[in-house]
């Protein structure tokens, strides 16, 4: 099994897609204004956005692996955007910053390296 792609609602889908292309996604699909979906630029994940009125419950939680997080980090900040959390290296053996998109969803980019699928206290 393998993971294909990830869709996370969001309330105008027009204005996430402008945040998650400065993110760095880039767009394959827009069908304005219900739906929107990107290629990430390493893997062959995909991950899209669907048009929803509901309110977010807050606990989607998107985890973007970056190979130079730090200076992913500060081109993010130069674009304007805003991190709850900065670059810090994690217990669990990875290097996390932590930002919110425009419906609250909450980004983790990161960098683990070996550590992602074979940490030292992989069974």
């Amino acid at each position: 099994m393998n993971l294909n792609q990830i869709t996370i609602s969001v309330r105008d889908v027009e204005k996430s897609m402008d945040f998650y292309q400065q993110l760095g996604l880039r767009l394959i699909v827009k069908s304005l204004p219900t739906y929107a979906r990107f290629e990430c630029p390493k893997g062959d994940a995909t991950f899209s956005l669907h048009l929803s009125d509901e309110q977010n419950n807050n606990t989607t939680r998107v985890y973007f692996e970056v190979d130079h997080l730090d200076e992913k980090v500060n081109a993010l900040l130069a674009l304007g955007f805003e991190f709850e959390e900065m670059p810090n290296d994690k217990p669990w053996l990875w290097r996390e910053a932590r930002l919110r998109d425009l419906d609250n969803n909450q980004l983790i980019l990161y960098y683990a390296g070996a550590n992602r699928k074979n940490p030292p206290w992989r069974i």
